[in-house]
């Protein structure tokens, strides 16, 4: 596996764990009633600071792991070099997360229209945020296993 499918794979597991507590919040308030402005601001800044700190961390460490069982395994230090198809596949998967966000935006203002609170309306962009994060990397992955 390339140094980029790990960092793809890493994020894609940053972004499912993140989908999992924004679950389990968004459970949680329509458990409780109706949704209350501050405990909804609140969890979209956990949101952010999870997405950015999980995100960087398990990047850093799986860059760590994998260096030490390369460096063990060969005795070589491992290269992280980006081509031209690593560009290319990167640009594509961001195209598809941008297509695939702004079909969940319209849906998110659809149910504004509809007469939803604003708060879902929010609450549901930041769902297609992140199922957009979910969608680039899948694409990605499958891109680099299809050996695009």
């Amino acid at each position: 596996m390339s140094y980029k499918e790990k960092s793809i794979v890493v994020s894609l597991a940053s972004h499912i764990l993140v989908l999992g507590y924004f679950s389990i919040k968004i459970y949680q308030f329509y458990q409780a009633g109706p949704l209350v402005p501050g405990l909804v601001f609140r969890m979209w800044g956990v949101i952010i600071v999870l997405m950015i700190l999980i995100n960087i961390l398990g990047n850093i460490l799986a860059n760590i792991v994998s260096s030490a069982i390369q460096m063990v395994k060969t005795n070589e230090v491992e290269g992280f070099v980006e081509d031209e198809r690593d560009k290319t596949i990167e640009l594509k998967g961001t195209r598809n997360a941008y297509v695939f966000n702004s079909i969940c935006v319209g849906l998110s203002m659809l149910a504004f229209v509809l007469g939803q609170p604003p708060l879902l309306m929010f609450s549901l962009l930041i769902l297609s945020g992140i199922l957009a994060g979910i969608f680039e990397d899948i694409s990605q992955l499958a891109m680099y296993r299809r050996g695009f």
